[in-house]
C-alpha cells in the first residue's frame, strides 16, 4: 500500500496544512513536551521536540505506521522471508548481529584470521580495496573507533582514479603490506582494476600476491579463479546487501583494527537496536518514530533534504555512509509492484561534522529560503577520559555548540529593523545523543540509521534492498572501453572521446 493509499494520509495532509501556520517556538512551549517527545534507550537519547508535531499529530503518525504494517514487515525481515522482491532474496544482515553467529565456522575463520594478522610482527599496513558498501561502512567505522586500534595502520582505497592507490602506497613497504579485496560479486570494475595494480606492485617486490591478499566476497569461486588462496577467501551470503554488509566479512578491516572483543561489542550494540525494533510498541519505537518524522517532513511538509551533522570529528564520514544507505535504498520511483510512486521517496541526504559545518553552510540553514530537516548528533562525553582538563573543556564547548545550533535553528531571533540579521527560526532538527563513542554505541547508531531507512521504505511501499539504478552507468562505461561502441552515444560524447585519444 503506497503512502497516498494509507487510510490516515488525507487526515495527516489536513493536519500538515494547519500546523504549518503554527509557530515552532509555541509548539516547543507546550506542557510536558520535553517528556512526550524525548525517547531513551540505555543512555541513547533522542529528542524530537523541535519538530512541527504535537501529541495529536504524533498519534496520527503512529496510526499511519500501524496501518502500513511496519512492525509486521520487520518481523518478516527477521524471519528470513524474501522481502527483496525484485531479486527474490531474504534480507539477512540483522542475522549477523545475533550472538549465535559466534558459534559458526564463518565466525571462527574470520576471527582467527583477524587475530593472526593483528599479532603479526611482519604486517604493518592493511589496505582495503573496495567501493560503495565495500568501503564506506568499514572506513567510516574504522575512523570512528580510532582510539581502539591496534598497532597496524588501516587504510582504504576506493576510487578507480589511480592517484587514490598511488597516494596510499607512497609510504608503504611491499614486505609489510597486506591487501583486503572486497567485492560482493567480485566483478566490480573499479575494485578489480585496483586489485590488479596492487598485485603488480607486490610482484615487483618479488612477492606472491596470494600470500599477502585476501578476498571478501559472496562469489568465492570468482575470487579463487582470480588467483586468491582458498584460505584467504572470506565469503558472505547473497542476502546481505552491500550497503548493509559491514556486519559481515566486509567488516574484517574493522575487526583487525579494533580486535575481536571490541567487534563483538559493536555487533551487540546493533543487536540491541534490532531487538528494540522488533519488540517495542510503535509509539515508543525509536527507529519507526524517526522514520515517521522523515516521511512527515518529506511528504507532508515538503522538505526535500535531510542533513546529518555529527558533532564528533571521528564520525565525520557518517553523513557519506548514511547518504548511500538512504539514497541507494530509497531513491526509487516505483513501488514493490512496479507501479509509479504517487509521492517522492528518499530525501537528499547530506552533512558534515560540527563545528566545522557551522563555518561552512550553516549560514544557508539559518537564513536560506529553502528549508530541510536535520539530525544533530553528539556524544555527551569525550572518549579521551585521561586527557587534561583543558581538553575536556573543549568537548563541553562542542556539546554546547550542538545544543545551541538546535535551539537557534528552531527559535531564531527576530530583527525586522535589520533584515540581514533576522533569523526566522522554524528549522526542525532531531537531537541524538549518547555517552561516549565506543564500539557498542557506534553499533547502536548505525543500526538505528539502518532501521530508519528500512522503516521509511516500508512506509513508502518500496524495495529498500535493491539498487538497479547503479547498473546503467556501469554498462555504458563498459561499452566505452570496447573498440566498437555503437551509435548509442551522443555526438558530444564522441567528440570528447576523440580529444581523450589525442592527448597524452
Amino acid at each position: 500500500m503506497q503512502l497516498t493509499n494509507n487510510p490516515h494520509y488525507q487526515s495527516l495532509l489536513r493536519e500538515a496544512q494547519h500546523i504549518k501556520n503554527t509557530s515552532l517556538t509555541d509548539l516547543m512551549k507546550q506542557d510536558n513536551r520535553e517528556n512526550d517527545f524525548c525517547f531513551t534507550l540505555d543512555g541513547l537519547w533522542v529528542d524530537i521536540s523541535r519538530h512541527y508535531i504535537n501529541k495529536a499529530l504524533f498519534d496520527s503518525l503512529i496510526k499511519l505506521a500501524d496501518a502500513s504494517g511496519v512492525r509486521e514487515k520487520f518481523s518478516a525481515l527477521d524471519a528470513g522471508n524474501p522481502i527483496n522482491y525484485t531479486e527474490g532474496r531474504a534480507v539477512l544482515h540483522t542475522q549477523l548481529r545475533k550472538p549465535n553467529r559466534r558459534e559458526t565456522d564463518e565466525w571462527q575463520k574470520l576471527s582467527a584470521f583477524s587475530e593472526e594478522l593483528r599479532a603479526s610482527q611482519n604486517i604493518q599496513t592493511i589496505i582495503n580495496i573496495g567501493i560503495g558498501g565495500s568501503d564506506l561502512g568499514p572506513s567510516m567505522v574504522t575512523s570512528a573507533l580510532r582510539p581502539f586500534h591496534g598497532k597496524q595502520k588501516i587504510r582504504f582505497v576506493s576510487n578507480v582514479d589511480p592517484s587514490d592507490l598511488n597516494d596510499c602506497l607512497a609510504d608503504c613497504d611491499a614486505e609489510t603490506t597486506f591487501f583486503l579485496i572486497t567485492s560482493k560479486t567480485f566483478t566490480t570494475a573499479e575494485t578489480l582494476k585496483n586489485a590488479s595494480l596492487a598485485a603488480d606492485w607486490l610482484k615487483q617486490a618479488h612477492i606472491n600476491p596470494a600470500n599477502q591478499m585476501a578476498a571478501i566476497t559472496a562469489a568465492p569461486e570468482k575470487a579463487l579463479k582470480w588467483g586468491m588462496s582458498q584460505k584467504h577467501i572470506f565469503d558472505f551470503a547473497d542476502g546481505i546487501g552491500g550497503r548493509y554488509s559491514l556486519w559481515s566479512a566486509v567488516g574484517l578491516p574493522i575487526m583487525i583494527a579494533i580486535g575481536n572483543k571490541n567487534f563483538i561489542s559493536f555487533l551487540d550494540g546493533a543487536n540491541q537496536i534490532d531487538e528494540h525494533v522488533l519488540s517495542t510498541p510503535t509509539n515508543q519505537n525509536i527507529a519507526i518514530i524517526l522514520a515517521l518524522l522523515r516521511i512527515w517532513n518529506r511528504n507532508f511538509l515538503n522538505l526535500p533534504m535531510h542533513g546529518i551533522m555529527p558533532y564528533d570529528h571521528r564520525l565525520a564520514r557518517l553523513p557519506a555512509w548514511a547518504q548511500q544507505l538512504e539514497m541507494e535504498s530509497n531513491g526509487k520511483s516505483v513501488d514493490i509492484r512496479g507501479d509509479a510512486l504517487t509521492q517522492p521517496a528518499s530525501p537528499l541526504i547530506w552533512g558534515e561534522a560540527g563545528t566545522n559545518a557551522q563555518h561552512s553552510f550553516f549560514q544557508y540553514l539559518h537564513q536560506g529560503i529553502e528549508q530541510q530537516s536535520l539530525d544533530i548528533l553528539i556524544p555527551r562525553n569525550s572518549l579521551g577520559c585521561s586527557l587534561p582538563d583543558g581538553w575536556q573543556e573543549s568537548h563541553k564547548t562542542l556539546v554546547y555548540n550542538a545544543l545551541a545550533q538546535a535551539e537557534a535553528l528552531a527559535i531564531g531571533e527576530d530583527n525586522q529593523q535589520e533584515p540581514h540579521r533576522n533569523f526566522p527560526g522554524g528549522r526542525v532538527s532531531t537531537l541524538i545523543s549518547w555517552n561516549k563513542t565506543d564500539p557498542f554505541e557506534v553499533g547502536r547508531l548505525l543500526a538505528l540509521y539502518e532501521h530508519i531507512t528500512i522503516a521509511s521504505g516500508f512506509l513508502w511501499d518500496i524495495n529498500s534492498f535493491d539498487q538497479w539504478g547503479v547498473e546503467l552507468g556501469k554498462k555504458k562505461a563498459k561499452e566505452l572501453e570496447t573498440p566498437n561502441m555503437g551509435d548509442d552515444f551522443s555526438p558530444a560524447a564522441k567528440r570528447f572521446l576523440s580529444l581523450l585519444n589525442t592527448e597524452k
